[in-house]
């Protein structure tokens, strides 16, 4: 059986890698993070969080 000249190496090896980074950002467009995105221009919360109320669970 006769090797494979490195052309022929070369451009498998091209054309694997870019399948890959195909199929990941393929993947990625179809199923986008669903948290939104902190933006510098979202105002803080207008009121502080209020304390829990009741008494801390009992330890073990």
């Amino acid at each position: 059986m006769n090797p494979l000249p490195d052309r022929t190496v070369i451009i498998g090896m091209l054309a694997t890698l870019g399948l890959v980074f195909a199929l990941v950002f393929w993947y990625i467009r179809l199923a986008p993070s669903t948290e939104a995105p902190m933006l510098w221009k979202d105002q803080p919360a207008l009121e502080s969080p209020k304390p829990l109320q009741g008494r801390p669970a009992d330890l073990i």
